[in-house]
Order: structure tokens, then sequence, then C-alpha cells
């Protein structure tokens, strides 16, 4: 008992030489600054107190960042501080009644210190073990404001902690804050800063938190609710401690009554009813996006932004910081995500890849001409947890994704653009076993100055490819690997990669890519978003531009973030590009991935990853691109997709999700190359025509045309063109001779094919017309 009593007395005595340091500092501060009856400890305080410094930014305090799509929904909200600032005239007179009758009833009366408020206060701590405020609530908003702007732990205690020294520095900023500010901008401030419990900073956060309302809305009840949190919000946390929630409700009605600003009929009613919450969950991050993996890219080219492009060279500490500033800055961020295409591929992925499986199909839509990406998803679900990830596959490392994936036969459309761009002719035959070995390709230098590559290759034609000749149309319509090893021999392995890096290749990794011959099959490891943006390039007649997903950047004070300049540029000539379309309609309509049209213009490439790593397909259309993956996300080559193509499962995604998504936009055509490539033509459709009229058309077509030496029997009339040789609508080599058949009627006797009679060729009866005189016969 004498050790307890000693220690009250030891306890009671220290708490005196504070309240005796704070009264003198007070005393000498305010009243009598010269005189020395306060004592010297006081002198002194007063002192340092009045060399304090005496200037504390008032800038907004921590908001959220919203993220919104291309039209102006919100799709993400990025937050760790649940906050939505108003305006004072935002919030109901009630609430503010509240806040001032039960925080700082003089609140208009007084400066930035109530004196009799502190000395009550300090009187009571001397005789209590309960710490009583005294602060006013210009003092209570000055530490609002040093809490939410700590940055580090350090100063986060220090703003926090029970000390005389604290309460001084609060002071001096408060007598500052009170000289700049009026009384209803430091309310308005306290308003938006305090925190309300559950996680919601201020009073708009509060009112949406526990009664999905705007704080303009709140009644009596309400009101008094929220105003008693704030003294201990944990412990008066409505949701967590309802009881003693309610009690401090009624603690701020009484003491509303009792300041005459209701009436005791209108404080018993509201002291009769029970707390009735109708709350909200806060949500942030991207796992609530309606677009998760789109929203991941934006919050990467946000942070970016953020850190003026350093955000991957910082330390793990520096990082951080700049997510601090995502989350606590109230920036207002436009994108580039279309919902509607967003849908239409997640759709697509989960309609044919199960969300819950080992493998994931990943896709990305860019818009040609802009580089905006359109949408991004896979067939899992993000977040954490079993069939979940949070790695955003279809992107780069930089952009939350992983290491990439093959891109398979994608990659010859590369080669093909720097085989025009050279001026190899379209029409170019090359002979294509099923395999071959090509020596002497030339080692290219890397960007650290080593040479790279080079050697002898042996390569096979995949199981969906043919053997024979080829050319630049055929080759790529059949996808066929020994003739686009030849091809790019003669193109030169450099040449080709450059092409690629022209149209914004490189490694999912960042890293440059690897020249080794195989990389015209796709052997790099490359993201869908890339991909996507490089066939976008194409679409755009060779104009590339590198993936945009964010287009305006506006802070919480209405200031737009300077963004990074669009990087968009002529890749290769317009005619170059405009081929390169025109042989990719062939793969959709004759090659292997024939049946996966969209009802529109559109080109593409299937592509089938070494050894079955995965299967790739990437098109577009005038106005839109996407590039398909699919793979087992464990890893490509411990778990390999036997037996899968490019048409097989991506192509039909890749045509799903753009049918879908283009779905009441414009369906332009392709431009027509106006330059010559050297180039193969189709075989008109004669059938039906005199043969004045084929001969005009095969000439137009710059073919040459020979009459057959007998007709056949057909539906066609008699004397018109019956069939050719070549059928209509082969692909061959200007200046190729076509052999006509007319037609002797579909009742001719002798029937159709009849072997010829000797003295009946043409001109001696056998043939219905003449050979015309002097016409060369071939």
């Amino acid at each position: 008992m004498q050790k307890e009593g000693r220690a009250r007395a030891v306890s009671t005595l220290l708490r005196l030489i504070g309240t005796g340091v704070v009264a003198g500092v007070l005393v000498a501060f305010i009243a009598l600054p010269g005189v020395g009856s306060a004592g010297l400890t006081a002198r002194d305080a007063a002192n340092n107190f009045q060399d304090m410094d005496s200037s504390l930014k008032t800038t907004p305090p921590s908001e959220k960042t919203v993220v919104y799509d291309a039209t102006g929904q919100p799709i993400a909200t990025f937050f760790d501080k649940y906050r939505e600032s108003v305006r004072l005239d935002q919030v109901a007179p009630i609430m503010k009644q509240a806040i001032i009758d039960i925080e700082d009833s003089r609140f208009y009366q007084h400066g930035a210190l109530d004196m009799k408020g502190t000395i009550r206060a300090l009187a009571s701590n001397v005789e209590s073990d309960q710490t009583q405020g005294g602060s006013t609530l210009t003092q209570q908003y000055v530490k609002n404001l040093l809490v939410d702007s700590a940055k580090t732990q350090e100063e986060y205690l220090e703003a926090t902690a029970p000390t005389v020294g604290r309460k001084l520095r609060e002071l001096r900023y408060a007598l500052d804050l009170e000289k700049r500010m009026t009384k209803n901008q430091i309310l308005e401030g306290y308003l938006n800063i305090a925190y309300f419990g559950a996680g919601a900073y201020g009073v708009q956060a509060a009112s949406k938190r526990y009664f999905s309302k705007p704080a303009a809305e709140l009644t009596l009840e309400q009101a008094a609710l929220l105003a008693g949190i704030t003294q201990n919000p944990t412990a008066y946390d409505p949701i967590r401690n309802p009881k003693d929630a309610r009690k401090r409700r009624d603690t701020v009605l009484y003491r509303m009554q009792q300041l005459g600003h209701i009436t005791k009929a209108q404080a018993d009613a509201a002291a009769a009813k029970p707390i009735e919450l109708n709350r909200t969950e806060p949500v942030g991050g991207c796992e609530t996006s309606k677009a998760p993996f789109f929203c991941e890219y934006v919050k990467y080219d946000m942070l970016n932004i953020l850190s003026d492009g350093k955000y991957w060279k910082m330390d793990p500490k520096e990082q951080q910081d700049v997510v601090n500033k995502l989350n606590r800055g109230g920036y207002t961020i436009r994108t580039t995500l279309d919902m509607k295409s967003q849908r239409a591929l997640d759709s697509a992925v989960r309609s044919r890849v199960s969300p819950t499986g080992n493998r994931v199909a990943v896709e990305a839509m860019v818009e040609p001409g802009t580089g905006h990406v359109k949408a991004i998803g896979q067939s899992k679900r993000f977040g954490a947890g079993k069939g979940r990830t949070a790695i955003n596959l279809a992107a780069d490392r930089y952009h939350g994704g992983g290491s990439g994936v093959s891109a398979g036969s994608t990659f010859k459309v590369f080669t093909l653009a720097a085989a025009l761009e050279e001026g190899i002719p379209v029409s170019t035959t090359i002979n294509s076993p099923q395999t071959t070995t090509i020596s002497g390709f030339q080692p290219c230098r890397m960007p650290n100055g080593k040479m790279l590559g080079g050697g002898t290759w042996t390569m096979s034609n995949a199981g969906d490819s043919e053997a024979g000749n080829f050319n630049l149309k055929t080759g790529t319509w059949h996808s066929v690997n020994t003739f686009y090893a030849a091809l790019e021999k003669r193109v030169g392995v450099c040449d080709a990669v450059k092409m690629a890096e022209k149209f914004g290749m490189k490694k999912a990794t960042g890293a440059p890519l690897d020249p080794y011959p195989a990389q015209v099959l796709g052997t790099n490891d490359i993201d869908m978003v890339h991909l996507a943006a490089a066939y976008a390039g194409f679409a755009a007649r060779g104009k590339y531009c590198a993936p945009v997903s964010i287009t305006e950047v506006v802070d919480n004070e209405g200031k737009k973030l300077k963004l990074p300049k669009a990087d968009c540029r002529q890749a290769v000539d317009e005619a170059v590009a405009d081929k390169v379309n025109e042989i990719l309609q062939g793969v959709l309509t004759k090659g292997t991935a024939a049946g996966q049209g969209i009802g529109r213009p559109a080109a593409g490439k299937t592509g089938t990853c070494e050894e079955f790593t995965c299967a790739v397909f990437a098109g577009h259309t005038p106005n839109m691109a996407a590039a398909v993956a699919y793979y087992d996300f464990r890893g490509p080559w411990q778990y390999k997709v036997y037996g899968v193509y490019g048409a097989d499962i991506p192509a039909p995604i890749w045509a799903q999700s753009m049918r879908n998504a283009l779905a009441g936009k414009p369906a332009p055509g392709f431009s027509r190359p106006v330059r010559d490539f050297g180039d193969t033509t189709k075989v008109p459709d004669l059938k039906g025509m005199s043969v004045d009229q084929a001969r005009r058309t095969l000439e137009g077509a710059d073919l040459k045309m020979r009459l057959a030496p007998r007709g056949v029997a057909s539906d066609q009339p008699r004397g018109s063109i019956a069939a050719s040789s070549p059928d209509a609508g082969t692909e061959v080599d200007p200046g190729t001779t076509v052999t006509v058949y007319q037609s002797e009627g579909k009742d001719r006797p002798g029937g159709p094919n009849r072997p010829d009679r000797p003295g009946q060729g043409p001109g001696q009866g056998e043939w219905p017309f003449p050979w015309p005189p002097g016409r060369d016969r071939n």
C-alpha cells in the first residue's frame, strides 16, 4: 500500500510538473511573455515555442484514387485510407452542429487555443488517471494532418506521441492556421480528415460506410453517432461495439440539447432509436474490379508515371513510397478500357477454357492507330486461392506479368514484311520439304556489342503444314516452316529481327529478342499485349503505336499530370503493310485458320509453339487487333499441350471475342496495295462467258488463254466457257497460261470428255466453232 501511495504521489508530481510547463508556456506566450514568474522552465519553453516552425501545409488529405473506363464509368479504386472529401456545404447542417457540440462547442468563439477548456482538462488530468483532451478542433485538425502526412513509422509515432512537445507543436501550427484559414475552412478540413472507424476517413466516407448515403442526407441520430466516434474510433465502432457506440451517440444527443441546438423531445426521440446501419463495404485494388487484369496493367503504368519512369529502377522502399502516392493521391485516372470488348474477351476465354484447370487462355485487344489497350484478360480468375492467380499472364513483367510465352508462327509475319520490304517477289517459289537443314546464317550484333546467333539450323514442318513448292502467299497460308527458314536466309535473320523490333517486339522480361534462326518460328517468349499491338501496327497500314492504357490523370487539386508522349511511328511503308494484310487474309479463308472468319474483313496468323509448349493466334481488322495464347500456366516446357495447334483453341477464342467486341461497329475493308510486289494472281471465274469475254478477263488479270481442243458437257450455255485449268480462284504467277473449256451443252450426243476421233479435231467439225484463222493455239 505504501508503495502504491508513493507511486501515485510520483505520478501526480510528474503531472503537476508537466501541467506547470504547459500552463507556464501558455501564460508566457499568450499573456505575459516577458514575465519571469512562470519559472525558468516555462520561459525556456516559451522561447522554444516562439522559435518553432509554424508553417504547416494544409494540402488536401490522402484521398482514394479512382480508375475509369473509356466511357467514364468507374472500374477500380486504390486507397489505403477510404476517404472521399466533400465541401462543407455538402455536409448536413445537423452533422456540422453535432461535431462542434461534442468536440469544441466554443469553436466559433475562441482562437487556436480555448483557455477555459485547456485549463479544465489540465486540472482534471492532475486528479485522474483518465486523460482529458482540451484540444480545439483546430488542434485536432493539425494532429490529423500530421498523422496523415507521416511517411514512416517514426513520423507517425512522433505525430501521436503523448508528450508535451507534441502538444506544443500542434498548438504552434494551430495558431498559424487560425491566421490563414477561416473557421469554416478549418471545420471542412477536419470533417474530411478525421477517422470515423471501420476504415472510413472523413465524414463522407463514414456516411457511406455505415449508412450507404452521402453526408448531406444524414439524420440527427446518424449525425450524433458519427460525431461520437471520433473520440475513440475503435471503442465506438458501431459495427464491432454497437452498445458502446449507442451510449456515446446518446451523450452527443444530450450535449446538443444542453447547448440548445435540439430540444429534449428531439434528443429523447433520437436516443430511443436503436442503431440502424446500412453498411457499404469499402472495396479497393484490382481484385474487386470488373476488369482486374486490365486494372493491374493500369496500376503499373500509373506507378511508372508517378515515378517519372523510374519505378522499376527503385529499391523496394522507394517503390513503396510510389505505391503510397497512388493509394493516397486522390487521382482520377481515365483509361482506354472498352467494357464491351472486355466482356467479349472474358466470355470467349472462359467458355472454351476452364477457369479452374491448369491450362489457361490469355488475350489482349489493342486499337490500331492509337495503341489503346481495349481489353486484357484470361480464363483464370484474379486473386489468391485455388484456381486463381494475380499474375497478369497476358502482360509483360513490367505490368504484373511473368516471363511470357512463345509466339509460335505468329512471328513469321515479321520475316514476311522484311521480305516484301526488300523486294522479294510474292511469286518467289521455294521447294520446301518436310525437313531441311540450312547453313550460313549470319550472327547479329546485340545492344551490348556481342555477336549472337548464326550457324546451321535443321527444322521440320509441323503436322498442319505441307511439303512442296510454296510462294510467299501459300507458304504463309499453310505456315510452312521449311519455306520460312529458307525465306529467312534470303532476308537475313538480323533484318527479320529488326522488323519485329520496329513493331515493338521484345521479350516479356524486357530483354531484346534473341536473333537465332529459329526466331522466325517464335522461339522468343513474348506477351500478348505487345503481340496484339504489333498486329495492330499492320492493321494501321504500318503505323505502330506502343500500348497505352491511360489517357488522362488529374490530381486531387484538378491539375493534369504529364503523361508519356505517344510512341507511334511508321514502322514500314503503307504498301508493304497493305500487302501483308492481303496475304494474312488468306490464312482465314484458305489457310491454317480457314473457317475462323468473323463476318467482316479480317487477317491473322496461327502459331504452334516449339514442341507443343503453347498455341497462339494473332489477328486484326482495320479497327481492332487481338492476340490469344493457350498453354499450361505451371510452365509451358514442363507441361506441354500436345496436339493443340493455333487453329484449335486460340483462333476460335479470337474469332468469338472479336465478333462480339466489334458487333454493331463499322466493318471497313483493308486498303489494296498500290505497289507491284511481283505478286501471284487469282484465276478469275470464267463460267458462262463467251470466248472473247474470257480472253479479255484473263488478259486483264495478266494471264494468257489457251482454248482447249474439245468441249465438255455442262450446264452452261453451248459455246460459253464451262471450266478452266487451273480452276477459278487458284493463285498462279502472272503470265500463266490458263486453258479454258467451252460448253457443248448438257444434252450433246457423246457426252462430256468423249475421246477424240480421227478427222474431227478443231476446225474439222468436232468443235462447234472453228478455231479462228491465224490465232495462236498456245
